[in-house]
């Protein structure tokens, strides 16, 4: 069976082009005139797809075929298509750029996976008719990606534009589809991983429309629409999702979500309430310190380094965690998180702030990445969460290294295949039922990575009702703690 479903793909020819702002204008454009909206970001990444769903009104979602399997990708892109007038991917870098000189896992070949209508946005600094000659190279380069329109962006003067036009008109034969002026755009500051946060950014209204406005005024919104209409129906395709817990207690798995640590994919939420999960959303900047009712905790990347101060100030939740930890409650820590479970960080600035310290090691910021990119881990010791010889790929991007580098004594959980790790070809610090990484994984990649943190942290609820004194009149009862923390229960 196949479904209709519009859809479009903005790519360029490196990154750096001007994709991300065009899509967030594109989605808060197409959005202003009524149509809902799902938008898809290629690759790993945390904060375009924050963008995109401010945009669009509708979450983001990453699709990326280094760490899931085609029929995956198919898959979720067919669960949102049915919510949606149309989706809008972002690609990551230039089109045919891929881990090899083959282009694998390359935005064009997600593009034919998905057979989606390219759109690509072309930097036109210092050029005109040579313009033509890339677009027809790329048009040439790989006849089967479906190339179906030009975004001129840094646009001199009209008769730039003009002869921009003629000439990929002319020779390569697709529309042009916009024409963006050369413009002082301050309200999308970047950082080293790219955009601002949300989170952090002061003016996120302002930005999107900015956007909106840059896109109104400079995109032909009603031929982007046409070309997005000439994708194909999409094949209906599945592979087998988790089926909501409903037969057992739900356990009380935290999450560490705020401005310091913002990055989690939308499906590995999902898939620890699949498998059993109630979700508690907790701040590490505000909260006074964990809930005495938790199972277990997971902590994603961010930017706890910007947040340092404040992180080290809240001094009772650090604590918390600490103490948590010692006790056994299972813990799953990515990048950020393993930083913030570290004894300090040190900034670029030569300060120093204590952080959780249940490992004893700091993060010691530097100017350079000092991991970045794809990953491959092999699990190589016992650990809370994976199988011995299972292999992993996830991706990291982090600018800290740690300080002292661990002994061979230190207990980690993976050899690194691919990456850089915590160092020495190891990565996974181990403490008690803590697990803490450089990795981001991404539950489509990682099945068994939900279905582990869950289970670990009914193995702890039983401990905990195990060693309990039985409540007044012989019987036992969960609680869902105080009334904030009943808010903030997902």
């Amino acid at each position: 069976m196949h479904r209709p479903c519009p859809r479009l793909l903005l790519s360029a020819l490196r990154g750096g082009a001007g994709k991300t702002t065009l899509t967030l204008g594109l989605l808060a454009a197409w959005r202003a005139r009524g149509k809902s909206l799902v938008p898809f970001k290629k690759g790993p990444d945390y904060i375009d797809p924050a963008w995109h769903g401010l945009a669009a009104g509708s979450p983001s979602h990453n699709l990326d075929p280094f760490l899931m399997e085609g029929a995956q990708i198919m898959a979720l892109v067919g669960r949102h298509a049915a919510q949606a007038d149309a989706l809008v991917i972002e690609g990551n870098r230039g089109l045919y750029d891929g881990l090899d000189a083959q282009g694998t896992f390359s935005t064009a070949e997600l593009a034919k996976l998905l057979a989606t209508p390219v759109v690509l946005v072309l930097n036109c600094t210092m050029m005109t008719r040579t313009a033509a000659a890339l677009v027809l190279g790329c048009q040439h380069f790989d006849p089967q990606v479906p190339l179906r329109g030009v975004i001129l962006n840094q646009v001199a003067r009209p008769r730039h534009e003009a002869i921009l036009r003629n000439a990929i008109e002319h020779y390569c034969g697709v529309p042009v589809l916009g024409a963006v002026p050369r413009l002082k755009c301050a309200v999308f500051p970047e950082r080293h991983m790219g955009l601002v946060p949300p989170p952090e950014h002061r003016g996120v209204q302002r930005a999107i429309e900015t956007a909106r406005d840059l896109a109104e005024r400079y995109l032909d919104l009603d031929g982007l629409w046409q070309v997005a209409c000439q994708a194909p129906p999409l094949p209906l395709s599945a592979v087998d999702e988790p089926s909501p817990e409903t037969a057992r207690d739900l356990v009380n798995i935290g999450v560490i979500r705020d401005s310091a640590f913002q990055f989690y994919y939308p499906e590995n939420l999902e898939a620890l309430e699949a498998h059993g999960a109630r979700l508690v959303w907790l701040s590490a900047l505000t909260d006074p310190a964990l809930p005495d009712d938790l199972d277990g905790l997971y902590i994603g990347g961010g930017f706890p380094e910007t947040h340092a101060r404040d992180l080290a100030r809240n001094r009772s939740f650090r604590m918390s965690v600490k103490a948590a930890a010692q006790q056994g409650l299972p813990v799953y820590a990515e990048c950020g998180g393993l930083m913030y479970l570290g004894q300090a960080i040190a900034t670029l600035q030569g300060e120093r702030f204590p952080m959780a310290g249940v490992f004893p090691f700091d993060f010691v910021m530097g100017r350079a990445p000092q991991g970045h990119g794809y990953t491959i881990l092999e699990v190589c010791a016992p650990n809370p969460f994976f199988p011995a010889g299972v292999r992993l790929k996830g991706h990291e991007f982090h600018y800290s290294r740690i300080d002292p580098e661990p002994g061979p004594e230190a207990p980690m959980a993976f050899r690194v295949l691919r990456g850089a790790g915590i160092g020495g070809h190891r990565d996974g610090l181990l403490y008690q039922n803590v697990l803490a990484t450089y990795s981001h994984l991404h539950a489509l990649g990682a099945p068994d990575w939900a279905p582990s943190l869950v289970r670990q942290a009914e193995a702890y609820h039983r401990r905990r009702q195990a060693a309990a004194p039985p409540e007044p009149g012989g019987m036992e009862r969960r609680t869902e703690g105080g009334g904030q923390r009943r808010a903030k229960i997902r």
